[in-house]
């Protein structure tokens, strides 16, 4: 795909703007991917499982080219508005690493980062002492329980990364229409919380033997959602675009 096929994509006005700024990645089971464009560029790219496949030249190739033309029209937008993207000073870089740094430091991330910590320890040591068939009352079963985990299991801590180093940043001029990339970020992370809890209480409920630890995880994201809560109070009645009011296809 060129950058004017592209753009043609953009303009069609079938997809809602920055909707992939707002979500989980997980598009497998997104119910507004007809009005993503990056879902969109990935179906125009061939889509399926082989092309994000990590090890198929043809992702690597796909990816290459995906990241070559946003970089064209990222240097058309940038002369359009009089920047200098080569204009970056040292001052410039310490600035960034030392966002970076605090935003690594910051509470939340570190009760994050302990968390994926945590869950890699649990799922090395093995899982295979809980019922892995059936379904709970929530219809959710064992296998599924876990791919949420393991979904959020990262991501939580790299969304709330995002979010605190964007705190300390303005908001871009012309970006007024759009949420702040902090709260919206955060949003994401207490998102991928609440449902690690309900998935963790999924497997509670399926009479593991470790129930103990299971419990200090649910208590430990309950501690870091309340936390995420305080930092970011209006992250709950954020409206993403396309999520909390899904827009309606013309």
């Amino acid at each position: 795909m060129d950058k004017d096929e592209l753009l043609g994509l953009a303009k069609s006005g079938q997809f809602i703007p920055g909707i992939y700024n707002y979500c989980d990645r997980w598009c497998e089971r997104c119910p507004v991917t007809a009005r993503c464009l990056t879902f969109a560029m990935m179906k125009e790219q061939g889509g399926g499982q082989d092309v994000a496949d990590l090890s198929n030249a043809e992702f690597w190739r796909h990816l290459t080219d995906s990241l070559r033309v946003a970089g064209e029209l990222l240097r058309e937008r940038a002369q359009e508005l009089g920047v200098d993207l080569d204009s970056v000073t040292n001052e410039d870089r310490a600035e960034e690493e030392q966002r970076t740094e605090d935003a690594q430091n910051h509470e939340c991330c570190l009760m994050a980062k302990r968390y994926a910590d945590i869950v890699e320890a649990w799922f090395e040591n093995g899982i295979a002492d809980g019922e892995q068939s059936g379904q709970v009352g929530s219809g959710v079963s064992w296998k599924e329980g876990l791919e949420v985990i393991r979904w959020y299991q990262h991501q939580i801590y790299i969304k709330l990364l995002r979010a605190i180093r964007s705190d300390s940043e303005d908001q871009p001029e012309g970006f007024d229409d759009f949420p702040r990339d902090s709260v919206a970020q955060a949003k994401i992370a207490l998102i991928g919380i609440d449902r690690s809890i309900a998935a963790w209480d999924v497997v509670r409920k399926r009479r593991c033997s470790r129930d103990d630890e299971v419990f200090d995880l649910m208590v430990h994201l309950g501690r870091l959602r309340r936390r995420v809560e305080r930092v970011f109070p209006e992250a709950r009645a954020l409206v993403r675009p396309g999520f909390e009011a899904i827009d309606r296809l013309p």
